[in-house]
């Protein structure tokens, strides 16, 4: 079993969780729609991830749509007390696999409902909007469907209220709002667009949660991801996620996977140790900060 304990923990809510999770996303069929290839393995791959010590699941009801959230609950159902499921709401998927908007109050109370009883669960205990203006964070109003969350929280079918995709000012703007306790936005090695984002987060204690951070569907390619790893006897993902480990103490990571054997992979960047040198290396992988 993997060691995470090198990897440290992090407050998310008023939880404290491991920084090294998961991300449920690829447990669903081709292009994050319809079922898992490999169902029996799928929940083997949840189950090893809580043995392993993984204490942060990321998911959300409309990967599939359904299937990601049955799956965990058929796999770790009864949850461990130290486990924290943090969902998304904001899109719905069409017939034909595409992403839609779903903010209207009706969309969004159906999505937490939907997101309770898929996971078997009385309150969810973070719950992220995900901004759909473009297909990156883009600025637009998130007043009204985060007073609809605000509403479902004092409820209390929600603990906490989290944003993805979004900008600075739309968390700035947020903020006054509702707590924001955490912020999960398309970052890696090679997209470093959010450098500034982040350290002002942490400066606020509040966790980053990347998504994409093995580059998503078109994985990270570099001469110097290959060469960094090969002086460490480690693989260009793990170098990869243990840079992000060391970038900001504020960053949480939820690399996904549907086998055992990338999943092991993944765990052990938790006691890869960069020597400055290859930090350096890897830092300039983006060029300068934003």
């Amino acid at each position: 079993m993997a060691d995470l304990t090198p990897a440290g923990t992090y407050r998310l809510g008023d939880r404290t969780v491991g920084r090294l999770g998961y991300g449920a996303m690829q447990l669903a069929g081709p292009g994050v729609f319809g079922p898992a290839k490999d169902p029996d393995t799928a929940r083997a791959v949840l189950r090893e991830a809580v043995a392993s010590g993984v204490t942060h699941i990321d998911t959300s009801d409309f990967y599939g749509p359904h299937v990601t959230n049955i799956l965990i609950r058929e796999a770790l159902h009864p949850y461990p007390d130290d486990l924290v499921i943090v969902t998304k709401v904001g899109a719905r998927r069409g017939a034909d696999a595409s992403w839609n908007p779903a903010f209207s109050a009706a969309e969004l109370t159906r999505a937490v409902r939907d997101n309770l009883t898929n996971l078997g669960l009385d309150t969810l205990e973070v719950v992220n909007l995900r901004a759909m203006f473009d297909h990156g964070p883009a600025e637009g109003s998130l007043e009204a469907p985060l007073t609809v969350l605000a509403e479902l929280r004092e409820k209390g079918l929600i603990r906490h209220i989290g944003l993805s995709n979004v900008t600075a000012k739309q968390i700035a703007d947020a903020r006054k709002m509702v707590p924001i306790v955490c912020v999960q936005n398309l970052y890696n090695v090679a997209q470093r667009a959010d450098d500034a984002l982040i350290d002002a987060l942490a400066r606020d204690g509040i966790p980053y949660v990347p998504f994409f951070p093995l580059g998503g569907f078109t994985p990270l390619q570099s001469s110097t991801l290959d060469t960094v790893a090969k002086e460490l006897a480690a693989t260009p993902m793990q170098v990869a996620l243990a840079w992000l480990l060391r970038r900001a103490p504020n960053i949480l990571l939820i690399p996904g996977t549907a086998s055992l054997a990338h999943l092991r992979e993944n765990l052990a960047a938790a006691t890869l140790h960069l020597p400055d040198a290859a930090m350096a290396a890897l830092n300039g992988l983006a060029g300068p900060p934003h």
